[in-house]
C-alpha cells in the first residue's frame, strides 16, 4: 500500500517559504483530506516539548523534519497561520478557523 506524506512549509514568519517536515499519514483512519491536514498540524508543534527535536509529548515517529533544526531550543517553530501544507496535489493554507486550498501544484 501506498504511504501519503503531507508537506508542511513554513512561510508565515519567514522571508522565504521552507518546508520544514514530511507527516506520515496513518492509513486507517485518516481518508479525509481534512483529517490528514490536521493530523499533520498537530504533529508539527509545540505544546509539551518539541515535535522537530522528538522531546516531551511532541514527538512523533511519523514525522520527518527537513532541514536545520538549530538555532531554537525548540529546534523548529509551531505550524502557524499562514503556513502552508500540501496534500497530493492541492496546496492548503493554514487559516484561523482550519484550512484553506489555494492552488494545485
Amino acid at each position: 500500500m501506498k504511504m501519503e506524506l503531507v508537506t508542511v512549509i513554513h512561510k508565515a514568519f519567514e522571508d522565504k517559504a521552507r518546508t520544514v517536515a514530511l507527516v506520515e499519514i496513518p492509513n486507517d483512519p485518516l481518508d479525509k483530506v481534512f483529517d490528514k491536514l490536521n493530523f499533520a498540524y498537530r504533529w508539527t508543534q509545540n505544546i509539551n516539548g518539541s515535535w522537530a527535536l522528538k522531546m516531551g509529548g511532541d514527538g512523533n515517529s511519523r514525522v520527518t523534519v527537513v532541514g536545520d533544526t538549530k538555532g531554537d531550543t525548540l529546534g523548529i517553530r509551531s505550524t502557524s497561520i499562514g503556513d502552508q501544507m500540501i496534500v497530493g496535489k492541492e496546496r492548503y493554507e493554514v487559516v484561523e478557523d482550519g484550512f484553506e486550498r489555494i492552488s494545485k501544484e
